[in-house]
């Protein structure tokens, strides 16, 4: 019972002392392994680079190399016409596709429904709470910078939306790597790990490329939307592991070692 009272009283210290808070993260990121320290300092190191860009954007810094770039993506008689042949652009619509909202959310949904098969309906909401985060920092960022679509090249994309940061990007991003991280939380086996976490990074590679092939997005927004996913994802992953820790979230099953087995059924 005292112990109890005491932990209220500690909480409630923390939340009326914010410097206290913010230490006491600090220290438990210290006494995590290297890779929780590793983690941290890419998502800062990611969101440094966003910032950096977005600065560079917004003084039009940018300009020369985002049309030397679509333009050497186009046909030089025909800037209506991307290079290569009618198939391959039919194939990067597809590509593209795979950032679309709706793709999005039925990829969101059935990992969703995996984790749920899998009794871990905590992760599960902790991804559809991360996933709507990104869409909202996404949205309001594009509504803050407004940047203007490219206008030298036809868009072979119907588009709604600001193009700073790019939307597909960001979101493939966000969705793909955040999953996959969570994905690799929930199982044990090392190689699906890394099966989970290569495939997230090659489709947001290829979602990413595919808007700018189309047109639809200058470079520079394709690598801030990259960057700031990738440091929103990563910081999810980050809290999905403090969450762990304090039992809010599912904990990670635990790896066998090499000359650990599983133990066998005794049959008769």
């Amino acid at each position: 019972m005292d112990s109890t009272v005491s932990i209220d009283k500690e909480n409630s210290l923390l939340r009326k002392d914010p410097v206290k808070m913010i230490k006491q993260g600090f220290e438990w990121l210290r006494r995590r392994e290297l890779i929780m320290l590793i983690a941290a300092a890419s998502v800062f190191a990611a969101l440094w680079a966003f910032l950096e860009l977005a600065d560079e954007v917004n003084e039009q810094e940018t300009m020369e190399i985002d049309k030397m770039i679509l333009i050497a993506l186009r046909n030089p008689a025909d800037y209506s016409d991307p290079l290569g042949p009618g198939w391959i652009e039919e194939m990067f619509r597809d590509f593209t596709a795979l950032g679309s909202f709706g793709v999005l959310v039925l990829i969101t949904v059935a990992t969703c429904v995996y984790l749920l098969l899998l009794n871990r309906g905590r992760t599960a909401l902790f991804a559809i709470a991360a996933i709507s985060g990104g869409w909202l920092v996404s949205h309001s960022l594009k509504i803050a910078y407004d940047r203007s679509r490219p206008d030298l090249v036809p868009h072979e994309a119907i588009v709604y939306t600001a193009s700073f940061p790019s939307g597909h990007a960001m979101m493939s991003a966000v969705t793909y790597l955040t999953l996959a991280a969570l994905l690799s939380r929930a199982i044990s086996p090392w190689r699906l790990k890394v099966f989970f976490l290569a495939s997230a990074l090659f489709l947001t590679i290829l979602v990413g490329a595919s808007r700018v092939y189309l047109g639809v997005h200058w470079p520079t927004d394709v690598v801030a939307g990259w960057t700031l996913g990738a440091a929103w994802a990563g910081l999810c992953w980050l809290i999905e592991r403090w969450l762990q820790q304090k039992g809010v979230v599912e904990p990670a099953p635990q790896l066998l070692s090499a000359d650990e087995t599983l133990p066998r059924r005794s049959g008769r």
